[in-house]
């Protein structure tokens, strides 16, 4: 063993580098606008990766948290709590889709993870089929389903099943023989994100849901990015009017605060047996305590109609400047650019508002939250209006 003294190669703030980061800074934030240092003000579109969706500093979001907080800031699963039987409840009957049972974990991977590991049980098939551009997280099952991660960034030797991937073109006479007998489920976004917020044809979705019912596959909607109120709906499969078997949902549940929830039809259900699941900090009376005030929030301030209309209105009025289409559903927006989207992003955020690029070059997405209001509209269509085209 060397005696010689190590040297550190630790970077300055103690912080992995694993981020690529914004040129900016912020010391605060208040309704949908980030406050800078030197009392400039950012208009966010991109909402913190669609996680704020009412914005910064909800006074009955902060209520929430702050009551549960004095009154009982954490207890394991194995006490029962009335807060997170409520919140179950609440969100079940919010979906309004029959998958009325639900296990609240941490974030969207690790729902998608206890899905796909539900999936594999319930079936006994080997083979999970996912959709091109498809982004479903970062640990072992859902990173072996998000496309492009075996070539970036999936360290694992093995995946835990064979993955194969199809095109949201794909043909109800293809699914037919790709969908088989080894087929334990399909996971689908149906708004992609990380691709671009790209919406999935209709007649595709009832594809799937046609071979999967026949074949005995589970159908899992990863609405993680475009569900919870993203789409001006409750969850997307309530906007195309197809009911998957899984839905797994995280990013605007919370409003902020770490949580998500995978939701199970009936059928399901008798699959989550006692241990079958488990998790330390899902079901946490904080979290569960913002799911039932953030459902609340949505509901009593109409908030899934503003979405749409806020949706419309950049559709209608910001075809300026640079952006030449759009496509995605909600506040879940991508906006076609005619150069480069990061270009785009990037001379937005120098007129003080803040967008997200994707994988597709020319697409700047649109992560807005949900409170978002007419004159904030305006102040995106000005900004691109003075962009070159």
């Amino acid at each position: 063993m060397s005696n010689s003294v190590a040297t550190s190669n630790a970077p300055a703030d103690h912080l992995a580098p694993v981020y690529a980061q914004f040129p900016l800074q912020i010391t605060d934030a208040r309704g949908v606008f980030l406050h800078k240092p030197d009392g400039g003000k950012v208009l966010d579109l991109y909402g913190g990766h669609a996680v704020a969706a009412l914005g910064y500093g909800h006074p009955r979001w902060v209520e929430a948290l702050t009551e549960q907080a004095k009154s009982l800031c954490f207890q394991s699963n194995a006490v029962a709590l009335d807060v997170r039987r409520r919140a179950a409840t609440r969100l079940a009957k919010f979906a309004g889709l029959g998958l009325d049972t639900v296990f609240f974990v941490n974030s969207g991977a690790e729902a998608n993870e206890n899905a796909l590991k539900l999936a594999c049980k319930m079936t006994g098939g080997t083979q999970v089929i996912a959709v091109e551009g498809s982004f479903h997280g970062r640990t072992a099952a859902a990173g072996a389903v998000t496309w492009g991660a075996d070539k970036k960034w999936y360290g694992f030797p093995n995946t835990p099943f064979e993955v194969k991937f199809i095109k949201p073109t794909t043909t109800a006479a293809e699914l037919s023989t790709l969908i088989n007998d080894q087929t334990a489920a399909v996971i689908v976004e149906p708004v992609q994100g990380v691709a671009g917020a790209l919406d999935m044809p209709k007649e595709f979705l009832q594809a799937l849901r046609f071979r999967c019912s026949e074949n005995g596959s589970v159908l899992i909607f990863d609405e993680v990015q475009c569900g919870f109120g993203r789409t001006g709906h409750p969850f997307a499969a309530n906007m195309y009017e197809v009911t998957p078997d899984i839905i797994t949902t995280a990013k605007a549940l919370g409003g902020g605060f770490p949580v998500s929830a995978m939701m199970v039809a009936d059928h399901v259900a008798p699959y989550l047996k006692m241990d079958s699941l488990g998790t330390t900090f899902g079901g946490g009376p904080m979290a569960c305590a913002i799911v039932e005030a953030v459902i609340d929030i949505i509901e009593s301030e109409n908030l899934l109609k503003n979405v749409q209309q806020r949706s419309a209105e950049i559709r209608e009025t910001c075809m300026v400047g640079p952006v030449i289409g759009s496509q995605g559903a909600g506040l879940l927006l991508g906006l076609r650019t005619s150069r480069p989207a990061k270009d785009v992003q990037a001379e937005l955020l120098k007129l003080d508002i803040l967008t997200g690029t994707s994988a597709d070059p020319n697409i700047l997405r649109i992560l807005a939250p949900f409170v978002l209001e007419s004159e904030h509209v305006e102040l995106l269509r000005k900004a691109l209006a003075r962009l070159p085209k």
